[in-house]
């Protein structure tokens, strides 16, 4: 097949991938740390930036090869592979961003089998031009393909232990869907004797076709970039001076502001003990207010003029702030990470290495991670150990 491919069309296909897997990526490692709305526009940025990066791989792809027959391809087929893309990726990069190793595996299967599909549901555009027949031994090393590579690039982002640079597990996702595409097209056969004549009415040539679509692929890419990553990324100056790495979420901290002093109990709060007697904390949802009691909060995170209370499921606005949350949530069994984060030290899963600083990743049903000012992160570990001997005493 590849003395019937342009091979500048396949490169070109291949950095479509690529590209639109790195931002994809980025986008869908941002959502364990975000909340509401942020965290649902992190979840459709995402799952379009890769589905739009993913079809149009296979779009180009498609242009790359030489047809001895003109090809009309049909509207609908094409639509519907590009909706399920979005559909598939959407649930994969939701559930990956879960970090729930068995949701991990669920993810990769999701995303291997859907793109698959989705190619198979493209090329029915094609039956108005063509009879096509598939090689059964293709298509199943093309799902194989699919889902193992895509698996890899999940684990790699999401759950290995020291996550490689970014570039390379979008390089992984890449390599999964033009591998997949390829071995796939390998497999085919197009028959045009049968198949009506069509008109030649293009009036742009496959590379003109193919350089808008990748031209507009970057473009979304880019959008979502600007406008969904925060300002302070990697090799730019954070406030203390320093380079921020892709994941270094510790940076937030107001000029001349000690980041160790924000994560103290301010001045005359009362330290209340473990047994759940801390005043209860208030909660509005949909225009009721409740109450919460401390045992029920996983984490703390203050938005601007906005702080939530995260109950291992749902995001709850508190109409208090952060400062006041923490005076009346009991102490020490729950630890101020950041000047923007607190956490219940019994969800404390473990602190993983997070570019130059540190997270926590929270053991709840909904799998989160909070940011760790640098200044906090030896004094977080000695807390947990110290409530893990608290609550297991024998063991000291």
């Amino acid at each position: 097949m590849s003395s019937h491919h342009n091979h500048y069309l396949v490169a070109l296909s291949v950095i479509v991938a690529i590209q639109a897997s790195y931002v994809g990526l980025n986008l869908a490692l941002r959502i364990p740390g975000a909340f509401a709305l942020n965290r649902r526009l992190l979840i459709a940025a995402s799952a379009i930036t890769l589905a739009v990066g993913i079809w149009s791989m296979h779009f180009i792809g498609m242009l790359s090869m030489s047809m001895t027959s003109g090809v009309d391809y049909l509207v609908l087929p094409t639509l519907l592979s590009f909706l399920l893309c979005v559909l598939v990726t959407g649930i994969a990069i939701y559930l990956a961003s879960l970090r729930a190793r068995h949701l991990l595996a669920i993810a990769a299967g999701v995303m291997g089998i859907g793109i698959t599909t989705m190619h198979y549901v493209g090329m029915i555009a094609l039956h108005s031009s063509a009879r096509i027949s598939y090689d059964p031994v293709y298509v199943a090393i093309s799902f194989a393909i699919s889902v193992t590579a895509s698996g890899l690039a999940l684990w790699l982002a999401f759950s290995a232990d020291r996550r490689p640079p970014l570039f390379l597990c979008a390089t992984f996702l890449g390599c999964a869907v033009s591998g997949m595409h390829y071995t796939a097209m390998a497999g085919t056969t197009f028959d045009f004797s049968f198949a009506a004549s069509v008109a030649a009415t293009s009036f742009m040539s496959s590379d003109t076709l193919a350089l808008i679509v990748s031209f507009v692929a970057f473009a979304i890419s880019g959008i979502f970039m600007l406008t969904l990553v925060p300002k302070r990324m990697a090799g730019s100056p954070g406030p203390t001076g320093r380079s921020a790495g892709d994941e270094t979420t510790d940076d937030f901290n107001e000029p001349g502001r000690d980041v160790g002093d924000a994560a103290k109990p301010a001045a005359g709060a009362v330290s209340l003990p473990d047994s759940g007697s801390a005043d209860l904390l208030p909660i509005d949802k949909n225009g009721s207010r409740f109450h919460i009691a401390p045992n029920e909060v996983i984490s703390v995170h203050a938005n601007a003029h906005y702080t939530y209370v995260f109950n291992g499921r749902d995001d709850l606005f508190c109409p208090l702030s952060i400062t006041e949350i923490f005076e009346r949530l009991p102490k020490p069994a729950f630890y101020r990470t950041h000047r923007s984060y607190i956490v219940n030290l019994a969800h404390v899963g473990r602190v993983k290495r997070s570019g130059d600083a540190a997270v926590a990743e929270l053991d709840s049903p909904v799998r989160r991670t909070v940011p760790i000012s640098r200044a906090r992160v030896a004094d977080l570990k000695q807390e947990l150990a110290a409530h893990q001997a608290r609550r297991h005493p024998g063991d000291a």
